[in-house]
């Protein structure tokens, strides 16, 4: 168990960091107004799920080993770029507008191609692949814990108790975003401008990827 009195440090450090924007919360605005609550939501879920992932790999060591090798965090980096810059093509090449056809129609065909599993993966791919977020962890995390103690089971109760709370605060971003975005999808002409406008937010993350990845 990690010490008590560093608790309310890290509690307020996770606070900070939930509310600051980045690639995975603008992903998730972008998802949730494009696609709906459950698309929203699952999405955030899966981000969730990245944060969980890679605090195992923070514990276990992978994500120090990741490191210390340039060609692994760059090549990590590079997919989870292109995989980015494919899921905004995909939204930028999209035909047709929503305005000409029923909200109703409108909302359950989005809603049928994008539902909550789906995007749950496209938010867990979008996260994992991001090996940045892994080094995050591995700086982050063992400021709160006893050095006296060991460290990995001080590390994963950290790391699940910010998987929960990432989770539960994204997906009521993601499904504030659905309502938001279903209001927007009713409007004439502004559903093809959603699709273009998440796809090109998509497609500028993974350039951004790509630039700082070269930085590094």
């Amino acid at each position: 168990m990690p010490p008590i009195e560093s608790l309310p440090y890290f509690f307020l450090a996770m606070l900070v960091i939930s509310i600051t924007p980045g690639p995975d919360m603008l992903g998730i605005l972008s998802y949730g107004i494009a696609r709906g609550r459950q698309a929203g939501m699952g999405f955030a879920f899966g981000v969730g799920l990245g944060t969980l992932f890679h605090t195992l790999l923070a514990v276990v060591g992978i994500s120090a080993i990741v490191a210390t090798s340039p060609w692994a965090f760059r090549g990590i980096i590079y997919a989870g770029a292109s995989y980015l810059i494919y899921l905004g093509t995909k939204a930028l090449l999209k035909p047709g507008s929503i305005g000409e056809e029923s909200e109703e129609v409108a909302v359950e065909k989005r809603t049928t191609r994008q539902g909550f599993w789906p995007a749950a993966m496209r938010g867990f791919l979008c996260n994992a692949l991001n090996p940045k977020v892994g080094l995050f962890f591995l700086a982050f995390l063992p400021q709160f814990i006893n050095p006296q103690q060991p460290a990995w089971s001080q590390l994963l109760v950290l790391g699940v108790v910010f998987w929960l709370w990432t989770t539960l605060s994204y997906s009521l971003l993601g499904y504030y975003c659905g309502v938001v975005g279903s209001w927007l999808r009713g409007r004439q002409a502004t559903g093809r401008w959603i699709d273009r406008v998440t796809g090109g937010l998509f497609v500028g993350l993974g350039l951004h990827l790509i630039f700082t990845g070269q930085k590094s």
